[in-house]
């Protein structure tokens, strides 16, 4: 019998968690499959998904309507082998041992769907950028913006 090393618990945290974290989520979850749990959450949650942000990953067949902003807490960070935060300056709790990045994105909020568009690309992106760190390889089929779509 072989055992495998423990899944690693990626949260993303951002200010209303209805955007970037959201996004930065559901394309850990497409693309890392069950090989790693996805949190998302936020300082001050919104009452609901940005619409935006959901239209633009509907553009990737990714639904994201399910999703709900959710509360940061203390436990949810400390329970989390890597925590990302995008724009939540200092409401994010520090513990030791634990991986923190904080990637500078724009805020979809308010914004049309073209740079809605360029931010979920970014956040695309980085999320491949994060699962090889993670030594975790795609488990998706989505390799490729739609047309009209540009990668920076």
């Amino acid at each position: 019998m072989t055992t495998t090393a423990p899944k690693p618990t990626v949260l993303f945290v951002c200010v209303h968690n209805a955007g970037r974290s959201q996004v930065a989520a559901a394309f850990l979850r497409e693309l890392g499959g069950d090989q790693v749990e996805v949190r998302s959450a936020g300082s001050e949650p919104a009452n609901q998904l940005n619409p935006t942000a959901a239209e633009a990953m509907a553009e990737m067949g990714i639904d994201i309507t399910d999703q709900q902003p959710k509360v940061l807490t203390p436990d949810t960070v400390k329970t989390s082998d890597v925590v990302i935060t995008m724009g939540c300056g200092d409401a994010c709790p520090i513990f030791p041992g634990k991986r923190y990045e904080d990637w500078t994105l724009d805020d979809p909020a308010g914004q049309g769907l073209e740079a809605v568009r360029i931010i979920r690309d970014d956040i695309r992106a980085r999320i491949e950028t994060l699962l090889t760190s993670l030594s975790i390889s795609s488990a998706s089929g989505h390799d490729a913006p739609p047309e009209g779509t540009t990668h920076d």
